[in-house]
């Protein structure tokens, strides 16, 4: 079975962007997730905050890169899966 790699890359970096984006203000109400975003989020987003407009830039930065992982990863099973 082939892949869509391109709707899988829609579809997890709609799930990656959306998960940042919940993080983000729980974390930013509650302190839940905090040290997950430091680590994660702020080392790898250059910009990203834990702040409502952090929130914004964490969804915007997911679901791009989400997208172009999902999509290459996609399309190199398409590749590996037909030989």
């Amino acid at each position: 079975m082939k892949l869509k790699p391109f709707a899988l890359g829609i579809a997890l970096g709609t799930v990656w962007g959306v998960s940042l984006f919940l993080t983000t203000w729980l974390s930013y109400f509650t302190g839940y997730g905090r040290l997950f975003l430091e680590v994660l989020a702020q080392s790898i987003y250059p910009g990203y905050k834990i702040s409502p407009l952090g929130s914004f830039l964490g969804l915007l930065y997911g679901f791009i890169d989400g997208l172009i992982s999902a999509t290459i990863m996609g399309w190199i099973y398409n590749r590996t899966i037909g030989k």
